[in-house]
């Protein structure tokens, strides 16, 4: 089909301006998203062939009291080591054929064609990138790592994150906290999986489950005690309060399985130059179309398996 530039440029132009308010739709449509970019959870990488997240698994032992003229420890110290993970890809097209171009001739219809086919993309992209960043990164070869990937139940505990095996001597500071239970659901054991990836004040931040495996939460709760987190209310997400974390639900997590996150170590990295970037719209010679690819580059990371919880089987 022979192009039409100026049709092309007013495609490319309206795609680019939605782009912004597409990105926030996605970002703010489920509660996973929106624990990782809310606040300062987010991290903007330029490039490298690796994206690298630094990793203290020891204290350093030089810190300790002194008197006079006490030597003081010089000892070099170790604790400190680097998680690389590997970028991920993800991509979806905006494609508008020959006969939908001429059945909306004229800049409105055409513009109003466009919004409503990035409208059905802004939803694909929310129900599949929500699904992948649930599953444990290997439902495709090319997935971005998920929570049943980074936070693992008893089956994975095993499993090589960021280039480093758990299972190695010295490494069991890179598992999380999982814990495969059986029989109802109790406070005593939330108590105890909440507690176990709680030091001091840096404590669970979200708790996710299963629409039902939340309503049980929610019949342990004394009839008149409803504490919910304000923003997450503002944000849309019905959510009840366990302790000090906002417990939602998502349709993506599996039955019978509760998290407990920390996202101060959970962070969705982004691209600097390819986030949610549109390309123009192009012609394909051997096509009746016209199409953009909105492609992203990023990884879900993790700094700190030991303060991510997994409490699984409860019913």
């Amino acid at each position: 089909m022979a192009g039409n530039t100026s049709f092309d440029e007013i495609l490319t132009t309206t795609l680019n301006n939605y782009v912004p308010r597409l990105t926030d739709n996605i970002f703010s449509a489920r509660p996973l998203f929106y624990a990782l970019t809310n606040g300062q959870t987010m991290r903007t990488v330029s490039g490298g062939a690796k994206i690298v997240v630094p990793i203290i698994y020891k204290a350093n032992d030089t810190a300790k009291s002194y008197a006079g003229t006490e030597t003081i420890d010089i000892t070099a110290q170790t604790g400190i080591t680097a998680a690389e993970y590997s970028w991920g890809q993800y991509a979806s097209t905006v494609t508008i054929n020959g006969l939908e171009e001429a059945q909306n001739n004229g800049e409105a219809q055409i513009i109003d064609l466009l919004e409503g086919k990035i409208f059905q993309t802004q939803e694909s992209i929310i129900e599949n990138m929500n699904t992948m960043f649930h599953g444990d990164g290997t439902t495709k070869a090319t997935d971005w790592n998920g929570l049943e990937n980074i936070v693992n139940d008893s089956a994975l505990t095993a499993n090589t994150l960021g280039g480093i095996d758990p299972s190695a001597t010295g490494n069991a500071f890179w598992k999380s906290q999982a814990t495969t239970t059986t029989g109802a659901l109790t406070l005593a054991k939330l108590a105890t999986r909440y507690n176990s990836v709680s030091v001091g004040n840096d404590q669970p931040t979200i708790i996710i489950s299963k629409a039902d495996d939340y309503e049980s939460y929610e019949a342990l709760l004394t009839s008149n005690i409803r504490y919910t987190d304000t923003d997450m209310a503002d944000a849309g997400f019905q959510n009840l309060m366990y302790k000090g974390a906002p417990w939602t639900f998502d349709a993506a997590t599996t039955d019978g399985v509760v998290y407990m996150l920390n996202t101060k170590y959970l962070q969705l990295v982004r691209h600097s130059d390819t986030w949610f970037k549109p390309t123009p719209f192009v012609r394909p010679n051997d096509k009746d179309a016209v199409y953009s690819q909105i492609l992203c580059y990023g990884q879900l990371t993790c700094s700190n398996r030991d303060r991510q919880g997994y409490l699984e089987g409860v019913t």
